[in-house]
Parts: C-alpha cells; sequence; structure tokens
C-alpha cells in the first residue's frame, strides 16, 4: 500500500505510485474578467449617478421643454401652407343669410336682415330662432352652415359680427344662418367690417408665438 493511501481505504481508493495529483491555483484570467466586469459596473453607476446631478441643478426640464419648441417649428410650414391654401372669397351678394333671433326682444331678426341687405347681402328670410338656440346663445351670435362654407361664407358673413362663432352643420344647401344671442349690440360699423374683409381676403402668416386652441402651446 502506497504512503499516500488513507489508513483503513484501499481498494478502488488505493493509490499507488510515487506521484501525486498537483492541486494548481485557479487561473489568472478568470479573476482579471471580473475585476473588468465589475469596474465597468461601477463606472456605469457613477455616471448615472453624475447625470441625475447635472439634472438637479442645471434644471433637467430644459430638454422636455425642448421637444415642443422642435414640434412647433415642425408645425409653422404646416400653418403657413393652411393659409395660402385658401381660396377666393365669395361676395356678399353671392351668399343667401337667414337671419333668427334667439333673444327675447321683439324685431331684432329684421332690423338685423335690413342692415345686412343694406350691406349687400340677399336674405332669405328672417325669424325668431329654433327651440335648439332660442335664449341659449350667451355670445353675441352664432354663423351657422354647411361645412363647405367653413372657409368660404361663414367667415365673410362673421366679418359683420364681432365676436361671432362659426359653426357648422349637416345642411345640404348653400344657405347660411345668423343667429342673434344676448350679447348681440348691432352688427359691427360699416367701415370696421370692411376692413375685416379686407384682412380676410389677404391673411397674413400664421403666428409663431404661443396660441391656445388644440391643449398645446407654440
Amino acid at each position: 500500500m502506497s504512503m499516500l493511501t488513507p489508513p483503513g481505504m484501499g481498494g478502488k481508493y488505493r493509490i499507488t505510485g510515487d506521484k501525486y495529483p498537483r492541486m494548481r491555483r485557479p487561473s489568472g484570467r478568470r479573476r482579471i474578467v471580473l475585476a473588468a466586469v465589475a469596474a465597468l459596473a461601477a463606472f456605469g453607476l457613477i455616471g448615472w449617478g453624475t447625470l441625475q446631478l447635472i439634472d438637479v441643478f442645471t434644471g433637467g426640464d430644459e430638454a422636455s421643454a425642448a421637444a415642443p419648441a422642435k414640434d412647433c417649428a415642425k408645425r409653422q410650414p404646416e400653418r403657413k401652407a393652411a393659409a395660402r391654401k385658401a381660396g377666393p372669397l365669395p361676395e356678399p351678394r353671392r351668399i343667401t343669410v337667414n337671419v333668427f333671433n334667439a333673444t327675447p326682444r321683439e324685431g331684432l331678426a329684421k332690423e338685423t336682415a335690413d342692415a345686412l341687405k343694406k350691406r349687400g347681402f340677399a336674405v332669405a328670410k328672417f325669424d325668431n330662432a329654433t327651440k335648439a338656440y332660442d335664449k341659449k346663445v350667451k355670445g353675441p351670435g352664432i354663423v351657422l352652415g354647411p361645412r363647405s362654407a367653413l372657409d368660404t361664407a361663414l367667415p365673410v358673413l362673421a366679418t359683420q359680427l364681432t365676436g361671432a362663432e362659426k359653426r357648422t352643420d349637416g345642411r345640404r344647401s348653400g344657405t347660411v344662418d345668423l343667429i342673434l344671442g344676448a350679447g348681440f349690440k348691432g352688427l359691427a360699423k360699416e367701415k370696421d367690417a370692411a376692413e375685416a374683409l379686407a384682412a380676410l381676403a389677404k391673411p397674413s402668416p400664421a403666428p409663431s408665438g404661443p396660441s391656445s386652441g388644440d391643449g398645446k402651446n407654440c
């Protein structure tokens, strides 16, 4: 029995010969790899912490504020293109108007209809407003017509009433309505209406400053 064989062990556990297996230390390459991974992780954490501190002291919202500005810049050409797409506006004599009185004041529809006739509009009829609008219009009035008139007859008619609200419905005819509301104090002065109509015929480029409307400011 070899001297390497532990006492009481033999058989397959018997160690013969005069050599014994050498126990080698683990390879240094593995330790190098592990150290490199740990170093990279440490550098990553340090870098992330540095960025967080920069955001805190310099205002991290600057980047988020720049994004809406870029979106606004992208929309400017679209707005200008939309302004250029506006076609020729119809003359007042080519616009047929119905005048409806949604207020308790009597004779207001006829009085306004006569004034529009003098300004060149074709008036079809005047009457009290329907139940859908009677005593429910708080502003000066509403100009109402088909969707096709949104950029043509409706804005022309709206120049005659300062603060008029433009709406569309599903009608098929080209006739538009002027519904007088509780805030109505009379049509705009003829001079002011003429200036508004001239400005409407030659729209200026869309402003690039802040504005409200679709929920996003530009």
